[in-house]
């Protein structure tokens, strides 16, 4: 017989790790959803969106006007694809109980489906707006109780792209039912034959990065709306983002984002120039409105710009068309970039690409400028003994190097590098250094 103490002893440590077990499965962290994909947005979305510069002043003049303006000055040839019209192209104000959901046929006479057709016949897309209230924020019907009737509505159109915007109808709902919300239009959406990128516009409330991607999401907002500012004290009104601001939100939230599922860091403000009817925000300086795109590009956020495409002076024009900086963006391995080393105003942020080479930049936030260095092994990691550095904004190669790579960076300025490990032959020469050698011969 067993004794009754033993088995009570034996019993009890049962009891004992049991709770151990449970007490440990408590405190762990939950478990995130796998991606649901509808195979759209495996690079982030770029393009113009409507809202910071026009508002809910929109027709189809300034749609057409913006779609032939990228043509003609190279930002559809840069990647720019998408053309956003956000709030106000829906022909009523008040509930959706009260009004049906159509387009005004004053701005737009010849219909939404006339704008995507001009779009897609340019090689381009067209996105357009709804909210999950019975009102969107510019106070226009919104989608309440409609989802898949407008979903429907929208692939029959023709659109690429949905901006789904939450904030003024459930702010302060609980995750519970800002997933329902969410899910409601992805299954919406992916219901169509029609492929539709959804974003998620929530201002980042609601952890909302920790489960969006799971319903099918492609894009979400990680904070609240920017200000046309590079560094503005404290949140504006309590509520904006600068540029900053926002990049440091994405510090430690990279892990949620990749092909197909982007943390969106708001739109751009390059080219603004403090003129938003829009936004508050007195502007940035050229420098800064540089070091805000190089930003957006390394972190993988979608980059749709704000600023009246038709206007854009020659700096704005020629940074937004910088090839070599969006390639980064669209690089097709998806990664977003750490920051890897932080020496308080001075930090440093690096991603590898699909290639195999390292996209690395260096971010002055201080007022004065400053001497900035890298190391491939000690910053990044990777045993790079000998590498390759090129400038993409001088666009220039700038040699070999074995010894950590230093270089000055201005007040507010970001200095982009893409770097690639050399071989070395059995000399200890690089392979390149060889080859260009022989060929001089």
């Amino acid at each position: 017989m067993v004794d009754q103490k033993q088995q009570c002893r034996g019993n009890g440590l049962v009891w004992v790790l049991a709770t151990i077990a449970l007490v440990f499965a408590a405190a762990a962290p939950a478990a995130q959803p796998a991606p649901r994909s509808n195979g759209l947005a495996q690079t982030p979305p770029v393009g113009w969106s409507s809202w910071n510069n026009f508002g809910d002043d929109i027709n189809e003049q300034i749609v057409i006007e913006s779609i032939d303006a990228m043509i003609a000055n190279g930002m559809r040839d840069a990647g720019y694809v998408f053309v956003n019209l956000d709030d106000g192209w829906q022909r009523y104000k008040g509930a959706r109980k009260d009004h049906p959901l159509e387009f005004d046929p004053k701005k737009f006479p010849r219909g939404i489906s006339y704008l995507a057709d001009y779009a897609h016949q340019r090689g381009m897309k067209l996105g357009i707006y709804s909210g999950p209230g019975q009102t969107t924020c510019a106070g226009y019907t919104g989608s309440e109780g409609h989802e898949a009737e407008d979903a429907k509505m929208f692939a029959s159109w023709g659109v690429d792209h949905l901006k789904y915007d939450s904030c003024c109808s459930h702010r302060e709902a609980p995750k519970e039912e800002l997933q329902k919300i969410f899910r409601t239009m992805s299954n919406a959406l992916m219901s169509q034959q029609r492929g539709i990128v959804l974003h998620a516009c929530h201002c980042g409330w609601g952890d909302i990065w920790e489960w969006a991607a799971g319903l099918g999401v492609n894009h979400w907002r990680i904070g609240q709306d920017i200000s046309d500012d590079f560094n503005y004290p404290g949140n504006r009104e309590h509520y904006y983002f600068d540029v900053l601001d926002q990049l440091d939100r994405g510090v430690g939230l990279e892990k949620y984002a990749g092909p197909g599922h982007w943390n969106d860091y708001d739109m751009l403000i390059v080219g603004l120039d403090g003129k938003s009817k829009q936004l508050v925000g007195t502007g940035a300086s050229n420098i800064e409105y540089r070091t805000h795109f190089s930003l957006w590009a390394m972190v993988s956020s979608p980059m749709l710009v704000g600023a009246d495409v038709r206007k854009l002076d020659k700096y704005s024009l020629e940074t937004l068309t910088n090839k070599e900086i969006v390639a980064l963006n669209q690089d097709p391995a998806g990664n977003v970039a750490h920051k890897v080393r932080d020496d308080g105003d001075l930090e440093v942020f690096a991603k590898e690409l699909a290639d195999g080479s390292h996209a690395v930049l260096l971010l002055n936030r201080g007022a004065a400028t400053a001497t900035m260095t890298f190391s491939p092994r000690a910053d990044l990691q990777v045993p790079m003994d000998r590498y390759n550095v090129r400038d993409l904004w001088q666009h220039r190669d700038l040699g070999a190097y074995d010894i950590p790579f230093t270089t000055e960076v201005q007040s507010h300025e970001a200095r982009v590098f893409r770097i690639r490990q050399l071989s070395t032959s059995v000399n200890g020469r690089s392979v390149s250094d060889a080859a260009e050698q022989e060929s001089a011969r």
